[in-house]
């Protein structure tokens, strides 16, 4: 009776998804831990106490977001609400740094059909525009089950190799391990400090068949129902608002702008400014301002 009354449930919003004009949204809240840089800012003596809070603001900023996904039965649109107090607007070079690298930024379309994503970024000035094929997620459904908002939700694991230009889940050493004996200072300085990424990042997703749409945030996808949550390494991302046949559509298209590259391509890009960035710090001896080394060329 339970799987009876559960599908006569399904019928109507699967027959919804089905008709052309279908169109659905769903608000995403982001919240990345940040206990390692905090503990390292916390821990710089030769930062002062204004120093100290202008850049635990700036890191509560990067962390806590707030995105928008818009999608039909064939694809979808996953943009971040942006505010005017952005930290990637300006300011200090790490900082700045540390947002235009978030691995969770621009705004990505998915084609559930084509297996395709395309994703706009903005890197130290350059657009780049990401073409590449959908990760292939080998998911491990379950039984276990919670509820979120009024929708009933399966949970289900994964793992995937940690992106290079993600740096949501850097791993802080101790600043001590930093330290060139050469110039200390310049390098007690260097909040970014020794980092390193995993090799592969757990995740745990939770859907819900009762919209039968093969969604979810950010590259997450291939389930049978709507990804209303997904924990990735220090992220957690939980849906706030779900609303179906939605009046205000968009139009549901891939962002145009920017050089075309491959995730890969991008990935080695961002990594060779994490270095040369990586680099000034440890050469100058304060923190560098306005980040005018680090402009790439169009």
């Amino acid at each position: 009776m339970k799987n009876f009354l559960f599908l006569f449930a399904v019928i109507p919003l699967f027959a919804l998804s089905q008709t052309q004009n279908f169109q659905g949204m769903v608000v995403y809240e982001s919240k990345t831990s940040t206990a390692e840089m905090k503990m390292r800012i916390e821990g710089n003596k030769d930062m002062t106490p204004e120093m100290q809070k202008m850049f635990e603001e700036r890191l509560k900023k990067m962390s806590e977001k707030t995105f928008t996904l818009y999608f039909d039965k064939n694809a979808s649109v996953y943009e971040e609400e942006v505010t005017l107090d952005s930290p990637t607007a300006g300011g200090g070079g790490g900082m700045r740094m540390m947002g235009s690298f978030s691995g969770a930024g621009g705004k990505m379309y998915k084609n559930i059909k084509d297996k395709t994503f395309t994703m706009g970024k903005e890197m130290m000035g350059k657009e780049f525009l990401i073409k590449d094929t959908l990760t292939n997620y080998k998911w491990k459904m379950t039984s276990e089950t919670k509820k979120i908002g009024n929708y009933t939700c399966f949970k289900a694991t994964a793992e995937r190799p940690a992106s290079k230009s993600d740096f949501r889940n850097l791993r802080m050493g101790k600043p001590e391990d930093t330290k060139d004996k050469k110039d200390e200072k310049s390098s007690s300085t260097n909040i970014l400090g020794n980092m390193d990424l995993p090799k592969t990042i757990a995740i745990t997703a939770w859907y819900t068949p009762e919209i039968p749409i093969n969604q979810g945030p950010e590259g997450y996808w291939g389930l049978p129902g709507l990804i209303l949550e997904v924990t990735a390494g220090k992220t957690v991302v939980l849906s706030s608002k779900v609303a179906m046949n939605i009046k205000d559509k968009i139009e549901i298209k891939p962002s145009t702008a920017g050089e075309v590259v491959t995730q890969a391509k991008y990935d080695d890009i961002v990594v060779k400014k994490m270095e040369e960035m990586r680099e000034m710090f440890q050469n100058s001896r304060g923190t560098p301002s306005g980040g005018g080394g680090f402009r790439m060329g169009r």
